[in-house]
């Protein structure tokens, strides 16, 4: 039977201390422990600053067998970590071939550096002798894996594309041969537009009579709540049924509200929809600026569902490209249900695609009335035979009014693609 693994994640630079850069790092760290069954206890950013850091070093190991440390490697003098860690596990600085070959290939091939190898440079190929070298195939900067008092150690670069790589090729598959994290079944739902108390109110007694290895977790993010159910156990046929026995009666009690019976975006869930009917949507925004077009095709592949998109941000676009009344921008304005309606239906034939999604309206902080305070927003689904819109009025800042409205742009077409089946 496993045991619970305990790993601590510790993040380096003052960027990310004065919000100048996103830790971005430790959350998909988190993500790849977690679903390997892992335990994160601890998530910690320090400065670039030796103490903070040393400390940083000490108190995770008295918390936890994994430490992971990400950021300091880097080529320049703010960058501390590495002989901080030379010095922390009681090593020398040696420098080691295979990483100085990697880096000059990089510089000369893959870079084309016209001039030599700068020494600072060739000082990244300089590693603690005490390290266990993890090559970095993405980067100059190696991961570095050190052991003391039975604790594991691992220092990466702080570039996520880098880490990513070291995490997946090596970090991940040496900490499961190290470890036995046990057995462990996920199951997630997502819901759409009930808030997390209600949930929790509908769902309290199914909840207090989970048993204690398995866990729910409560999820939300903009109008969506997800709910991930989290089992461990000692045999994994006996665990797999009774998660998902578990999981079957959870859906049961919220069937009005659930959206998904897997961990999956709106969007890879709308797209999922539209490719499975061979289906193509366009999109015509204006307030929104195109972000709904943006969240369309983060998805790989997402050309099979999606044509494109008019960025209507000025009436004259909305009247010379979708062809909106001119009237009706005169009347009702632009943020008006008669304007989204037009949008939609014009720009399905200008596109000729089976759906279009469009979106008109105030975002703020300025441009609200007493009619259209700031929030305002009409959203339009047109298909061959009807069209359907909606009205909304959020609350938030300018960057949340647009998420909540695209996310709820999305929904309604993922209804209206159901309501057509």
């Amino acid at each position: 039977m496993g045991q619970i693994i305990n790993t601590s994640i510790i993040t380096i630079g003052d960027e990310l201390l004065i919000g100048q850069v996103i830790d971005t790092n430790s959350a998909w760290i988190a993500q790849q422990l977690n679903a390997v069954g892992m335990h994160v206890s601890h998530r910690i950013a320090v400065g670039d600053v030796w103490d903070d850091i040393w400390e940083a070093l000490d108190i995770e190991s008295k918390r936890s067998q994994i430490i992971l440390i990400t950021g300091g490697l880097g080529p320049t003098a703010d960058d501390i970590t590495k002989p901080l860690l030379c010095k922390y596990f009681g090593g020398k600085m040696v420098m080691d071939g295979p990483t100085l070959e990697h880096v000059t290939y990089l510089f000369e091939k893959v870079f084309n550096r016209p001039m030599p190898l700068l020494e600072r440079n060739r000082k990244q190929a300089e590693v603690p002798d005490v390290a266990t070298i993890l090559k970095n195939e993405r980067g100059t900067a190696p991961g570095m894996l050190f052991e003391k008092d039975g604790k594991v150690f691992i220092s990466m670069p702080g570039v996520p594309h880098e880490m990513k790589g070291i995490m997946t090729d090596h970090v991940i598959p040496l900490l499961l041969q190290r470890f036995d994290p046990g057995d462990i079944e996920h199951r997630t739902l997502m819901t759409f537009g009930i808030g997390e108390s209600f949930l929790a109110e509908r769902i309290k007694d199914w909840e207090e009579a989970l048993p204690a290895h398995v866990k729910l977790a409560y999820l939300p993010n903009n109008s969506m709540l997800r709910l991930r159910l989290t089992g461990r156990g000692p045999d994994a046929v006996i665990l797999k049924k009774e998660v998902d026995d578990l999981f079957a009666s959870l859906q049961a009690l919220i069937p009005d509200v659930m959206i998904a019976n897997e961990d999956i975006t709106l969007v890879e869930l709308v797209g999922k929809l539209l490719k499975e009917r061979k289906q193509m949507v366009a999109t015509a925004e204006s307030c929104t600026g195109g972000y709904v077009a943006h969240l369309l095709t983060t998805m790989p592949g997402s050309s099979a569902f999606y044509t494109g998109s008019v960025v209507s941000y000025t009436n004259g676009v909305k009247h010379d490209v979708l062809h909106v009344a001119e009237e009706t921008l005169k009347t009702v304005g632009a943020v008006s249900e008669a304007t989204v309606i037009q949008m939609a239906e014009n720009a399905r034939k200008l596109m000729k695609t089976d759906y279009a999604v469009s979106i008109s309206g105030i975002m703020g902080p300025d441009g609200g009335t007493p009619d259209k305070p700031v929030g305002t927003v009409w959203i339009a689904v047109a298909g061959e035979k009807r069209t359907e819109t909606k009205q909304f009025q959020f609350r938030y800042d300018r960057r949340r009014n647009i998420e909540m409205t695209a996310i709820n742009a999305l929904n309604l077409l993922r209804l209206f693609i159901l309501q057509a089946d």
